[in-house]
């Protein structure tokens, strides 16, 4: 039941992508890292933020939460904010601490903590398997025109994109297959009629309304076009 394979060209995008994220750096992405540096500065200095980190590890030994890099991560967001559970067992220490983290980290716009050093959020691009997340922090006065590279986002968004879309496509394509339809009845007339040759594609084209000059190969999609729409109602 998975979808195709990727080919190599998804899959070389996607990977040099994953090659960024792994590191934090967006920069091909984000084209305003001065709305980081200054949010970051001003809270690497901000006294408020170490008076709570301290009040945390006094109550919490935190390198029990540490990974080996030494860093401890908030609990991560899902799509549309739903989570498993906002309950807290206040039985278990280990989500007791997770609860109060969690609540340090939204304070601050940080996705964790690192060595004793606050890790800020930054505007970020994600590919993940079901399409292209864009997080902006809630602390970013955004510039949709100045703050991103459109086109460079819009290109590794559409390296998995299967083919043009839009809604003249969409109405073009249901066209398309309302005529297909009616090529099983007209084949019969055609074969009635006797009809071959230039004569042949004359009626279909005049059948299907479509210009004498319509090249044959259309008919010959809209064709197949029909017999894959009809396998797929008898697969049904």
């Amino acid at each position: 039941m998975l979808p195709d394979v990727p080919d190599k060209t998804v899959c070389a995008a996607v990977a040099a992508h994953e090659l960024h994220v792994q590191t934090g750096t967006y920069e091909n992405l984000v084209k305003t890292q001065a709305k980081y540096a200054q949010t970051e500065l001003a809270i690497q200095t901000d006294p408020a933020l170490r008076n709570q980190w301290a009040k945390i590890k006094s109550e919490f030994d935190v390198l029990a939460y540490c990974d080996h890099k030494g860093l401890i991560r908030r609990t991560m967001n899902v799509e549309r904010n739903l989570r498993p559970s906002f309950s807290v067992n206040m039985r278990s220490k280990d989500e007791v601490f997770q609860a109060a983290f969690d609540a340090f980290c939204l304070r601050w716009n940080l996705y964790g903590m690192q060595n004793d050093e606050p890790l800020l959020l930054k505007l970020a691009v994600n590919i993940t398997p079901y399409g292209t997340m864009i997080h902006i922090p809630a602390y970013w006065s955004f510039d949709p025109k100045r703050d991103i590279s459109w086109d460079a986002i819009a290109s590794l968004h559409r390296v998995r994109v299967p083919g043009r879309q839009g809604s003249a496509l969409a109405e073009g394509l249901a066209e398309r297959m309302k005529a297909a339809e009616k090529l099983p009845q007209l084949d019969k007339e055609v074969l009635r009629l006797g009809l071959k040759g230039e004569k042949r594609h004359e009626f279909l084209c005049a059948g299907l309304g479509l210009v004498p000059g319509t090249s044959a190969r259309r008919i010959s999609r809209l064709r197949t076009a029909f017999k894959n729409k009809l396998s797929m109602r008898k697969a049904k």
